[in-house]
């Protein structure tokens, strides 16, 4: 569970912004929005497939620089 302590005088509206941060920087969010609706077995695999070929062509293409 993630939490951030108030400072003294700090905005509300900062003290959101900076949890919003921390959530997304250890990956929370993400997780949640995966979780909003169920996704089939095969829909997952495609994704996964789709991210890992996106990856390769970043790779490729930056190796030969």
């Amino acid at each position: 569970m993630s939490e951030i302590r108030l400072k003294k005088g700090e905005p509300i509206d900062k003290a959101l912004r900076r949890l919003k941060k921390k959530l997304d920087r250890e990956g929370i969010l993400r997780i949640v929005r995966n979780h909003r609706h169920y996704e089939k077995p095969s829909e997952r695999r495609r994704r996964k497939e789709k991210a890992a070929r996106f990856a390769a062509m970043l790779n490729a293409r930056y190796a030969e620089m």
